[in-house]
């Protein structure tokens, strides 16, 4: 009886650890090199995670078809110069069908001779703290597939231009691409951000900006626009005339000229703005204030406030400056109190005063002798 409680209470501490312990398939894996990498993807179980151990140069494309985390552990995956793949695809992370759901974390991807990550036909990937910079055609591309941005720095991607984020639909894919923004997106350059491909394949996309993230992504009108936690815009670009975006947001662009500087902002269509919005998007200069707000730029239209924004605005902030007047010094008056003056005189004032003595003085003598000789 006594052995086979044991026996029973051994199960059952067994049964504990196997709950508790995670299962080996989702233990994390560390890797050293590009050929460990790729054995590692090969032999993983869907859900593993793994992780690196150190900086990695990779000399071809790596293809994942299930779902997969590659933690960098602070690292970075360089694109080689000698990059020997011959392949049609030729970026460095493909994530492939609807299978497929790679997370980067943690992690720097640099050069390559296409992109950096892509989410192909179904495919999702998901990106947190990840840092992308130096590839030929772009940073991420969502070719038919979904991409989920939790922290992504983009650096410079492209050859003559930047090219941050593409939405695209390759020939040979059945699904429609997917952004989703749900975090940190910051780029090193303004221009096409986040822009959709041209090409003609696409045709249908769709973008979701879920609660809470700091960056979003916005329609207004026929441009795919990026804010700041503050509805300013970062980058702007126009869709496709083929294309329908699909938005869970829409704004409108209102751009606010002041000094002959524009800053542009989102607002909601069909609301009215306030000149307290403006002014919280306007920095001035000391001593210098608004006058008012105008439609054109020399001021002759005022801008109405009670107008709702249904389209694309440009609202101009008349600046002047204030001269500073320098008041004048009071000079206070000369007060007499009364009282004597008992300063001794001197200069003139003596010698006016010792000729009167005198010549009163020879005018009495004058007058006594005459009276002498009168009397004698």
């Amino acid at each position: 009886m006594k052995n086979t409680i044991k026996l029973v209470l051994f199960f059952i501490a067994v049964a504990i650890i196997s709950l508790i312990v995670p299962n080996s398939s989702f233990a994390a894996t560390p890797v050293h090199d590009e050929e460990s990498l790729n054995s590692e993807i090969s032999s993983a179980d869907p859900g593993a995670t793994i992780t690196l151990q150190n900086d990695i140069t990779v000399t071809k494309p790596i293809v994942i078809a299930k779902e997969l985390t590659i933690d960098g552990n602070g690292h970075n995956i360089v694109g080689s110069n000698d990059w020997t793949s011959t392949s049609g695809n030729q970026t460095m992370f493909t994530a492939q069908f609807s299978d497929a759901k790679l997370t980067l974390k943690n992690i720097k991807l640099k050069n390559g001779p296409k992109y950096g990550v892509q989410s192909y036909d179904g495919a999702t990937v998901i990106l947190d703290n990840v840092s992308i910079s130096g590839f030929r055609y772009g940073g991420v591309l969502a070719n038919g597939g979904n991409v989920e941005v939790m922290n992504l720095h983009l650096g410079f991607n492209g050859s003559t231009e930047n090219n941050g984020i593409e939405i695209d639909k390759g020939a040979s894919a059945t699904n429609n691409p997917t952004l989703i923004m749900n975090g940190v997106l910051t780029s090193e350059s303004s221009q096409n951000v986040v822009r959709a491909a041209e090409n003609g394949h696409l045709t249908q996309f769709t973008i979701t900006n879920k609660s809470g993230t700091t960056n979003k992504v916005v329609l207004s009108g026929n441009k795919i626009v990026l804010t700041d936690s503050s509805n300013n815009v970062i980058s702007e670009a126009t869709v496709p005339d083929k294309a329908t975006a699909n938005a869970d947001i829409q704004k409108i662009i209102v751009s606010i000229v002041a000094n002959n500087e524009t800053t542009k902002i989102t607002v909601d269509a069909g609301e009215t703005i306030t000149a307290d919005l403006l002014k919280s998007h306007i920095k001035l200069e000391e001593n210098h204030v608004i006058d008012g707000f105008y439609r054109d730029a020399n001021y002759t239209t005022e801008f109405n406030f009670n107008d709702p924004i249904n389209t694309d605005t440009t609202v101009y902030a008349k600046i002047s400056k204030v001269e500073e007047t320098v008041p004048e010094p009071e000079i206070e008056p000369e007060t007499n109190n009364g009282e004597k003056d008992e300063t001794p005189k001197t200069g003139i004032e003596n010698y006016l005063g010792i000729s009167v003595l005198t010549l009163l003085f020879s005018l009495a003598v004058i007058i006594a002798i005459k009276s002498k000789k009168i009397k004698g």
